[in-house]
């Protein structure tokens, strides 16, 4: 059995400037179906899982995300592949809402 390993991934400017359109045609190209949310501050997912793999991203604020007994905090271009089954939490932290790209793989 293989070990499950989540990394976050950081926003490369080869790939263009940090906006919603550009990470928008990133996450398709990589054949995610894409919906923007925007949470406000305080916003917490308590645990749970997906069916389907995700992809969170963050074009603005911070989200910490638990899964695996780590926390990942996310902030402006990040991405997190949270494969599916994967329980996990989430959390806007500090004042400012998260604008959230929520990527998922069917």
């Amino acid at each position: 059995m293989s070990k499950l390993i989540m990394d976050i991934e950081s926003w490369n400017s080869d790939w263009g400037k940090l906006n919603e359109s550009n990470m928008r045609k990133r996450l398709e190209d990589e054949g995610f179906s894409v919906i923007t949310y925007t949470y406000s501050s305080g916003t917490y997912f308590s645990e749970h899982s997906h069916t389907v793999d995700k992809k969170d991203t963050v074009l603005s604020g911070k989200f910490k995300m638990t899964a695996l007994g780590k926390e990942f905090i996310l902030g402006p271009g990040d991405m997190l592949l949270v494969p599916a089954g994967t329980i996990h939490t989430a959390e806007v932290i500090g004042d400012d809402p998260v604008i959230s790209l929520d990527a998922t793989k069917y």
